[in-house]
């Protein structure tokens, strides 16, 4: 299969993800911050999140300085890489609707943050986690780079991994017993599951 279609579907998600995003971070750039847990690591994970979405997969699209890690693209690999990433975007999409003015790039609470248990939060707490590993899934079946490929979804089990744990500490010293019932009712990433 030619390797093109993988690349310009990757290309095409990529796009996707700067036009869902880019309204919502205009609107919260807008809102007082109050607490913050933004630092080093944290710097660190949205860097290497930047370098293994964009900057690996641009260099392995454009220019033959990792050419050497190509592999061919299987017509199973693309298929499943456009439903992984239409489930992906259709997730980051409602997941970013749902949360409104509660959004934040990084582990942020802002002036009138509110909890949110409606939507696709109804169901899981962290959807754009499940978006964003979706989407991960995606680049490394759609992109026919050993290293580009599968390098978001490194980023991505990293970022998760020395996150979420204090994200869900930051909900529960805001939110309270209201956070606590929450979790109770709903899973991590993959409803009824996990």
């Amino acid at each position: 299969m030619n390797p093109w279609f993988g690349k310009a579907a990757f290309l095409f998600q990529l796009a996707a993800i700067i036009v869902i995003r880019t309204p919502h971070r205009r609107r919260v750039d807008e809102q007082r911050v109050v607490h913050s847990r933004k630092g080093r690591l944290e710097a660190m994970l949205l860097a290497l999140m930047w370098i293994a979405t964009t900057i690996l997969p641009l260099v392995s699209i454009l220019t033959p300085l990792v050419a050497f890690a190509d592999h061919a693209l299987h017509p199973a690999a693309f298929v499943g890489g456009v439903i992984s990433m239409a489930s992906g975007l259709w997730l980051l999409h409602r997941s970013h609707a749902d949360l409104g003015p509660n959004w934040s790039i990084t582990l942020e609470i802002r002036e009138q943050h509110a909890l949110v248990s409606d939507g696709v939060y109804a169901h899981i707490r962290h959807p754009m986690y499940t978006a964003l590993f979706l989407q991960s899934l995606a680049q490394a079946l759609l992109l026919p780079n050993w290293l580009a490929g599968p390098a978001y979804f490194v980023a991505f089990l990293l970022m998760f991994s020395l996150r979420v744990t204090g994200e869900e500490r930051m909900m529960l010293e805001r939110f309270g017993d209201e956070y606590t019932a929450y979790c109770g009712r709903t899973k991590r990433l993959i409803p009824g599951v996990w």
